[in-house]
């Protein structure tokens, strides 16, 4: 199962979408890189750092700028049409998602036949410490469990 189809069914699980989001937000870290480091079962430490620096360069010039577009749009503006400012939100929101798949269509690309069972705690504790801000391991264990 390809990265992108393996997380579109594993974000639809419950709690999934919290975890995800509070590590994202409260932590600063990359719910793709996240993702993609339990699918591939524990990418070797040179993976992860080469999946960590595309994704840091990556998240910050692309997937920040367009998210802080996104919240921004969800408050009405003066003289703007509601209507039109949800629609174009929605627009934002494909172009987000979008940029989402292209990070993670070149994580997968780094993990040809490199998928080796770890468990998703381990493979995100690693992850946590490559991208260069080591999460609470609590965080981590609420996304790893609610993966299971």
């Amino acid at each position: 199962m390809s990265l992108w189809d393996w997380t579109l069914e594993a974000y639809a699980r419950p709690g999934v979408p919290e975890a995800c989001l509070a590590l994202q937000d409260e932590h600063d870290l990359n719910t793709s890189f996240l993702l993609w480091a339990v699918w591939a079962e524990g990418a070797d430490a040179a993976v992860l750092a080469q999946a960590a620096n595309a994704g840091k360069v990556w998240d910050s010039r692309v997937l920040k700028p367009v998210r802080e577009v996104r919240r921004t749009l969800k408050s009405t503006f003066p003289a703007v049409d509601d209507g039109a400012r949800e629609g174009l939100r929605e627009d934002v929101k494909s172009v987000e998602l979008r940029a989402e798949r292209v990070l993670m269509e070149t994580f997968e690309s780094l993990t040809e036949n490199r998928r080796g069972g770890v468990p998703a705690l381990a493979a995100l504790q690693a992850a946590s410490r490559a991208w260069g801000i080591p999460a609470p391991d609590e965080a981590l264990a609420r996304l790893a469990s609610a993966l299971s």
